[in-house]
């Protein structure tokens, strides 16, 4: 598990509880079996989001950490015989690269006209209690098993000293939280989803999940704003509700651009998936090209991170800040490294180097005598120069993956 995470309400680090580990782990056991193990409330913080806003995160206690990844590595067992192809978040072996993929290879192969970007409205703080128990029991018997997963869901949180409990909502940042989360959807809205695209013949549906955000194509606009329809009726009876302005129904795919010059009408709308937002554009042959570039949001909260964190290291020695940039810089572009998206790789490194320079020359009275010319020097030792480092996504798809899975 992850050795970083922080402390919980139990304010235990993981190197006190290492040490009592052998003296620990057989007790743990024995009270799981007995009933008398009890879940501690999660500690909970906020981290800012990309809209200005605050997501509330918790941070739950080391045992109840123990406990949730046995009972998520079981519950992953049936699981993973019951999720769909078109699922991919926080799932064994599968990473946001293969639902970009899927998309892509779906919007470039397929006849999608039509693409509904839905967005659920505080997810994993609407979600309720009773209703996702009653869905965990269709597959879930254990009631060992389904009293933790209560206890987990009803201990709720402490805030500023207080503690409150909860009737709806999954913590977010706990461990078994994004299992749940898969599971609530897999019923709510994958299920409905399968058996819609098999009782009616109407055009041509796809759709790519990743946690909750979730993308669906469509070939007629028709059924695009039918499923929007039932798909906003449908969420509302399981307690959530679509986002009423992020939520929208956008022409798009390979021949949006020529239908919307006919009616008179701009170019096509984008949509934003997993921090890249798709539009429709052309190759160097005139031919229709799916443009993932890195969303501005995303650019901006990645650059504002990275600028505090420069901030707080702004007297610690060159090279050791020169490896941490290196590293962090490398993982942005094997992640945002796409065919097309060369321009905002370039401006991020751009980014990257003059806040450094800045951060240096701010180091002492001196600082003035860090030319571009020295500096440039000690750029061309860490900073590497990002480019281009992954495949087309119809190509990756087809080899990890196969057209069986698209669906």
């Amino acid at each position: 598990m992850n050795r970083k995470a922080a402390e919980g309400i139990d304010e235990r680090s993981w190197k006190e509880y290492e040490a009592q580990l052998e003296e620990r782990l057989p007790k743990l056991h024995e009270e799981i079996h007995k009933g008398s193990y009890r879940a501690q409330p999660v500690k909970r913080v906020y981290i800012p989001k990309t809209d200005g806003q605050k997501r509330p995160l918790g941070i739950t206690a080391i045992e109840d950490k123990l406990v949730q990844q046995a009972v998520v590595t079981v519950l992953n067992q049936i699981y993973e015989t019951e999720f769909y192809g078109f699922s991919y978040g926080y799932r064994p072996g599968r990473a946001p690269e293969n639902a970009l993929d899927a998309l892509a290879t779906a919007i470039l192969k397929r006849p999608i006209n039509w693409i509904l970007d839905a967005d659920l409205q505080k997810f994993f703080d609407s979600i309720p209690h009773d209703k996702l128990m009653a869905l965990i029991s269709i597959r879930v018997g254990d009631k060992r098993i389904l009293r933790l997963i209560g206890k987990w869901l009803k201990t709720g949180y402490i805030e500023d000293g207080k503690r409150y409990r909860q009737t709806e909502g999954t913590p977010q940042g706990s461990v078994i939280s994004p299992l749940l989360a898969n599971i609530y959807l897999h019923y709510v809205v994958d299920e409905w989803v399968e058996q819609e695209r098999r009782r009616r013949n109407n055009g041509e549906v796809i759709i790519i999940r990743y946690a909750d955000d979730l993308v669906l194509g469509f070939q007629y606009k028709t059924e695009a704003e039918r499923y929007l329809e039932v798909l906003r009726e449908r969420v509302q009876t399981y307690g959530l509700k679509l986002h009423p302005e992020k939520t929208c129904l956008k022409e798009f795919g390979r021949y949006a651009e020529e239908r919307r010059r006919k009616r008179g009408e701009g170019k096509p709308e984008s949509f934003d998936f997993l921090g890249f937002t798709h539009l429709c554009s052309r190759n160097r042959k005139g031919g229709y090209f799916l443009k993932r570039k890195t969303k501005t949001k995303k650019m901006r909260q990645k650059l504002s991170e990275l600028k505090e964190e420069l901030t707080k290291r702004k007297h610690a020695p060159i090279q050791q800040t020169g490896k941490w940039l290196k590293s962090v810089v490398q993982g942005f572009g094997l992640y945002f490294g796409v065919p097309g998206n060369s321009k905002a790789l370039r401006s991020y490194r751009d980014q990257v180097v003059k806040m450094w320079l800045k951060v240096l020359r701010r180091r002492s009275q001196k600082g003035s005598a860090l030319t571009w010319e020295k500096f440039n020097r000690i750029v061309d030792k860490y900073i590497p120069h990002l480019r281009i480092c992954q495949p087309f996504p119809e190509v990756r798809f087809a080899m990890t993956q196969g057209r069986s899975r698209m669906r």
